[in-house]
């Protein structure tokens, strides 16, 4: 039987996609921590310059400066932070997940969205990152939308 999951960790090879698996958890893990502790400069800090930012119903961005941008205006309209954080990774580094509970307020009124009343919201959500060279390449956010208009429009 051949082994789709790679060498026993016992091994050079797999002592070396274990440290990459690790090493990619961990900046994964730094990268909500600073979400967390609402340190925009820490989350850039993980990510590469030319970062691919999917945002969850929305488009594309690219770059630290859409990014930090992006940051600005979730800033202004909602207060979150997450809970139950669980990060897996690929054995050779190169891709993460994250699932976890989103726990927010809504404090201004977003562009197509309901009026803000600082309304309080807990949503299940995930992230997918691709990584290179020890930084996040490319971030996926995911969460039900559906769930969250219904949370503030109760």
């Amino acid at each position: 039987m051949v082994d789709r999951f790679g060498p026993p960790s016992g091994t050079r090879r797999g002592r070396n996609m274990s440290d990459a698996m690790e090493a990619t958890r961990a900046l994964v893990t730094r990268y909500y921590a600073a979400f967390n502790a609402g340190d925009v400069e820490g989350m850039i800090a993980c990510l590469s310059p030319d970062v691919a930012h999917h945002v969850n119903e929305g488009g594309l961005r690219e770059g630290h400066e859409r990014f930090r941008a992006f940051c600005a205006h979730m800033t202004r309209c909602y207060r979150e932070s997450l809970s139950d954080v669980f990060v897996m990774a690929h054995p050779d580094g190169t891709r993460a997940a994250a699932e976890f509970t989103v726990n927010g307020t809504y404090l201004a009124t977003d562009d197509g969205l309901p009026e803000a009343t600082g309304q309080t919201y807990v949503l299940p959500a995930g992230g997918f990152f691709s990584v290179e060279g020890g930084l996040i390449t490319r971030v996926v956010t995911y969460y039900n939308l559906a769930d969250w208009m219904r949370q503030v429009s109760e």
